[in-house]
């Protein structure tokens, strides 16, 4: 069993990398990032469609989440001031908001900064 949570994410997304090197580097949640293109994919439990879709919280024991839930997980683990911001995404009313946004984020990733061309989403799995 790891010891600790590992975040997947997309590692040809400009985007998604600089998010996940900010996090890293400021947020500091208590689990490793790993791009999924580098991620033995089969031992943590993840599909490779999955992971192109959304980013991945996976504990070292328990359900995957991703997308909205996973960022949500690293900002609690990270505790301090983020804490709170990931208990407020994990509320019911929050919880439908944040999934829209993390969408809608993604799915313009390409668009934002950092993004290029190779951070399209991949079709829905």
């Amino acid at each position: 069993m790891r010891p600790r949570p590992v975040l997947v994410y997309d590692g040809d997304c400009g985007f998604c990398t600089t998010s996940a090197n900010f996090a890293e580097r400021r947020v500091r949640p208590g689990c490793d990032f790993v791009p999924w293109q580098f991620a033995d994919l089969d031992a943590l439990g993840v599909t490779q469609e999955r992971a192109e879709y959304e980013v991945l919280w996976v504990p070292p024991a328990g359900a995957v989440e991703g997308g909205a839930r996973a960022v949500a997980r690293a900002l609690l683990s990270a505790g301090g001031v983020w804490a709170p911001l990931g208990a407020l995404f994990l509320l019911p009313g929050v919880r439908w908001v944040a999934r829209r946004v993390y969408r809608l984020i993604a799915a313009n990733r390409h668009r934002l900064p950092g993004g290029t061309p190779a951070c399209r989403m991949p079709r829905r799995p």
